[in-house]
């Protein structure tokens, strides 16, 4: 089989985030990419979640190795279903995020069942992570053994010659501002809910920062942020706003707790003002000295002929809930840029180069 024509049949399927059907379709091609192979393969359906495929070469819960992923993919012009190839990239939607890393999975998978590797292997493919990972959340609480002693996360797109090795611990914060309401011409006998929000949020700038592209980076990026994702306040132009709400996206590294954002969250609140923590993860952090990932980078670095380094990265992976249980999370996908937007790509050698860095890596596990 093809690795880029896998790539391309992936690509092909409108499986936007909550298109149910196309979704079907594309998990019933994954299937028979193994049919009359060995291969355990199990379409996990929910009641309040959309579809996993959960694919091993073996019976267990615990696998020498799994990749992590998903085939879901954001909204899009029809034309990015398309894919095309132009300048050694391949472009349209899902290129980078992730279904090329997908097909590389699933050609790990085939490799392994063809070759007998003596090493248990499995891939989790989501169908919502788009959206909040739902469906994963919903396939680990029915299997709660399921876990491995490396993951392989592909959905960390951007650069082959980069392993991420610290993700931030995203934070989504509800601000309430209850105020009262008043003619527009009399605002002294109102309390205004927006203004009250502001003020809030002007003092949680203290403790987070305000960065733009015209302020540009920080000197060190490994810092708490914070921005404002969405407002909302007042329903008509000469009303005095009764009620204001603000949903605020904050970023924290390892050395930040839940605790301390609250008590920040607190004090910056000022009267009429109360908070809800919406969501909040776990940052995922992986030593550089740790021996299964230095394997891995050396392997890596033998068949691209380059050096690896190692990056961290501002956002969250579905690979925490596997890090939480002890397995060391491998961060690293290949090259390109647009991800979920119109000029989406993936450098078509980086594919090829995560593809034998994987089996490699395979093959080095079932030895050891």
């Amino acid at each position: 089989m093809d690795l880029f024509k896998t790539v391309e049949t992936l690509v092909k399927f409108k499986t936007e985030t909550g298109a149910a059907s196309e979704i079907d379709k594309c998990l019933d091609y994954i299937a028979s990419c193994f049919e009359g192979t060995d291969a355990v393969v199990q379409i996990e359906r929910f009641k309040d979640a959309s579809p996993v495929i959960f694919i091993r070469n073996n019976h267990d819960m615990l696998q020498d190795a799994l990749v992590l992923g998903h085939i879901d993919v954001v909204r899009a012009d029809d034309k990015m279903f398309v894919p095309y190839i132009e300048d050694g990239k391949m472009f349209g939607r899902g290129t980078l995020d992730m279904k090329s890393f997908a097909a590389v999975a699933i050609h790990s998978m085939l490799y392994v069942l063809k070759n007998k590797l003596p090493v248990n292997f499995g891939i989790i493919l989501s169908t919502d992570e788009e959206k909040g990972s739902k469906s994963t959340h919903a396939f680990m609480e029915r299997f709660p053994a399921v876990n491995a002693k490396v993951v392989l996360d592909n959905d960390v797109g951007g650069d082959i010659t980069k392993i991420i090795n610290k993700c931030k611990n995203p934070v989504f914060v509800k601000l309430i501002a209850d105020g009262k309401q008043a003619h527009g011409s009399t605002p002294w006998e109102g309390i205004d809910a927006n203004e009250l929000l502001m003020r809030s949020l002007a003092r949680l700038r203290a403790d987070f920062p305000y960065y733009d592209l015209k302020s540009g980076a920080p000197e060190n990026t490994w810092v708490d942020t914070m921005h404002v994702a969405l407002l909302n306040g007042g329903e008509v132009s000469n009303i005095i706003a009764g009620h204001a709400e603000a949903l605020l996206d904050v970023r924290l590294t390892e050395t930040s707790t839940l605790e301390q954002l609250e008590m920040k969250l607190q004090s910056a609140c000022v009267d009429g003002v109360t908070y809800k923590i919406v969501s909040s993860s776990t940052p995922v952090v992986m030593s550089e000295t740790n021996p299964l990932i230095l394997e891995y980078k050396k392997l890596a670095e033998k068949i691209m002929g380059v050096s690896v380094e190692f990056q961290q990265i501002g956002g969250a992976t579905d690979a925490r809930l596997f890090a939480e249980k002890g397995a060391t999370v491998i961060m690293h996908s290949g090259t390109g840029e647009g991800m979920h937007g119109d000029g989406e790509y993936v450098v078509m050698k980086s594919v090829e180069d995560l593809a034998k860095i994987q089996i490699e890596y395979l093959k080095s596990l079932a030895h050891d």
